[in-house]
């Protein structure tokens, strides 16, 4: 179709414009830079502008009549194919979208594409803008956004960005594993190369090693037909993301090639570098994890891994973190569950081992926990002392003890009254004022001094010296006993036993255990459990035996020396009301 031909149908339909008007438009339509042209109700060309051709290699003339849809590919997905046909029924006033499209050279162009109606028409104008310049520019920043300028790895943000696409995708798609996996990693002591050689050597050294860590990541990924993310997350820490992976071993074998590139030195301009490398290594299904969750779990090993000793790898473990988790979660909330009154005391007997007469108990804490049922002191004591709670707590045990032996003491007049024995951490000397809190808490229960006994361990006592020194003296002034706990498994500084104001030994269990195989005794255990009593005796101390389990062990303490015992073989530990019943009587059954 001619020039002629292509104007005389576009003025059919500009009915009632003047002929100037008509040559105008016509004029500026051919003229545009913008590529341009007229697509009727059914979207064929009914006429094109030379830009428009010009955009897609081919004559102007050779567009009319075709399909406006497949010239500039609208119909690849149905949205966008919805969207052109209501602005082609009327129904819509104007659509724009970005195409790729491919110019009849071979070459790829991104274009936008608007499509709007055209005045008193049922025609519609199709125009397309080349935007591949802006494209690359974007595709430059973004690229520049989204990578590290040290090492040119992918950074914290497409880190992210890809790990959420994984676990958005569908565990069923063709091909797909639907599982996840990551190895979350940070070199072991960097810190010491940026401050002895300055960022600079600390930067290349960050650079070669994301250079190895990418040569493991493909390798791996070559091998098992799937592509590995690394990723640096900041600082020393780096990331590799596995998208469908077969499994814990796959993760394995990755992170011990790691391990073993890293160890090779690295010639950094005429430095010579040695580094190590420890790894957390999570690998589970997609189903049901969060890129939150998963990068929880990776933080986690990975302080595991450095925990258990640094340049290794570490696997999630769901027990380990279950157990973790349990610990923090008594930490944040041991304070306010003494507040509360989640804790309780019960008391185990210590029984004169010649008449089996019970002279005291220990008290041991019990925390009633609302939601891990009722724990014993080894699980949360120990988080006490870290935090500083075990102050408070302290002073709680240590009241609610000695208005207890008042209340047995009170109960039972005519009955030799029980002493009652309150573990003390060493916290609780150097954090508070231990002698006011004993003194304040004797004077406020009535409770004689004597009555009450101090247990500390044989770490926390031996080679005392300054305030703890000064307060077991001034406790043991006061008339109060005091204990050493679990004797014989510390420093066994006995030349300095004869200085501390101790009144009793308590042997730790494992010599009592070393008695259990009665058919064949031990004579070395005899040996070293007598010359221990005789000893606490020469210094006018007294002797308990812990973990009494059996009648032959009591026999053989018995003959050894101890004064009194403590186990089962007595009782259990039991509740207040169950002390009372035994006051005066004798050892409760187990």
């Amino acid at each position: 179709m001619t020039g002629s031909a292509r104007a005389s149908v576009t003025e059919r339909h500009h009915v009632g414009r003047s002929a100037a008007e008509l040559r105008d438009y016509r004029a500026a339509f051919n003229a545009a830079h913008l590529a341009m042209a007229v697509v009727d109700h059914e979207g064929h060309v009914v006429t094109a502008n030379d830009a428009m051709g010009a955009l897609l290699g081919m004559d102007a003339v050779a567009l009319l009549e075709r399909s406006a849809a497949e010239l500039v590919d609208l119909a690849s997905d149905g949205r966008t194919w919805h969207a052109y046909r209501e602005v082609l029924r009327g129904r819509r006033s104007r659509f724009r979208c970005t195409r790729r499209l491919k110019h009849a050279d071979g070459r790829s162009l991104w274009a936008e594409v608007t499509v709007s109606p055209v005045p008193d028409s049922r025609h519609v104008l199709l125009s397309v803008g080349d935007i591949s310049d802006r494209r690359e520019l974007h595709a430059r920043l973004r690229h520049l956004q989204m990578h590290d300028p040290v090492t040119r790895l992918p950074n914290r943000t497409l880190f992210f960005e890809r790990l959420s696409a994984a676990l958005e995708s569908s565990p069923y798609d063709h091909g797909s594993t639907g599982r996840i996996g990551l190895c979350y990693l940070d070199l072991d002591g960097f810190k010491a190369v940026n401050d002895t050689l300055g960022h600079r050597v600390g930067d290349r050294l960050l650079a070669a090693v994301a250079s190895r860590l990418t040569e493991c990541a493909d390798s791996d990924g070559y091998l098992r037909n799937g592509g590995h993310l690394v990723a640096r997350l900041g600082g020393d820490e780096f990331a590799i993301l596995v998208e469908d992976s077969t499994g814990t071993e796959q993760l394995a074998d990755l992170a011990r090639s790691v391990l073993v590139a890293l160890q090779q030195p690295f010639d950094l301009a005429g430095q010579r570098l040695s580094v190590s490398a420890s790894i957390g290594v999570v690998e589970r299904s997609v189903t049901g994890t969060s890129a939150t969750g998963l990068m929880q779990a990776a933080d986690t090993t990975l302080y595991w891994a450095k925990a258990d000793g640094k340049a290794r790898w570490t696997l999630f473990d769901p027990e380990r973190n279950a157990h973790r988790m349990t610990r923090q979660a008594l930490a944040s909330t041991l304070r306010p569950a003494v507040e509360r009154g989640e804790f309780a005391l019960e008391y185990q007997p210590l029984v004169g081992m010649a008449d089996g007469v019970t002279r005291g108990v220990e008290a041991l804490v019990r925390w009633n926990h609302p939601q891990f049922g009722t724990l014993a002191p080894n699980r949360f004591i120990a988080i006490a002392e870290e935090d500083g709670s075990i102050v408070q707590l302290g002073r709680w045990v240590l009241r609610t003890a000695c208005r207890q032996a008042r209340q047995w003491q009170q109960d039972h007049p005519d009955a030799q009254p029980l002493f009652v024995s309150v573990n003390v951490a060493v916290r609780q000397v150097w954090d508070s004022d231990l002698v006011a809190d004993v003194a304040e808490i004797l004077a406020e229960t009535e409770l004689a001094p004597r009555l009450l006994q101090l247990e500390l361990t044989e770490s926390a006592v031996m080679g005392s010296a300054g305030r703890p020194l000064q307060a077991l003296q001034a406790l043991s002034d006061m008339g109060v006993q005091i204990a050493i706990d679990d004797f014989g498994t510390g420093y066994s500084n006995l030349a300095y036993l004869s200085r501390l104001p101790v009144s009793a030994l308590k042997l730790d269990g494992s010599f009592v255990r070393g008695f259990q195989d009665e058919a064949h005794p031990n004579p070395a255990d005899e040996t070293i459990v007598e010359a221990m009593v005789q000893l606490a005796h020469r210094l006018g101390l007294t002797v308990t035996a812990e973990c009494v389990e059996t009648a032959g062990q009591a026999s053989r303490l018995r003959r050894i020396g101890c004064d009194t015992g403590q186990g089962w073989l007595y009782s259990r530990a039991v509740t207040p009301e169950r002390i009372g019943e035994l006051i005066g009587v004798g050892a409760l059954a187990v």
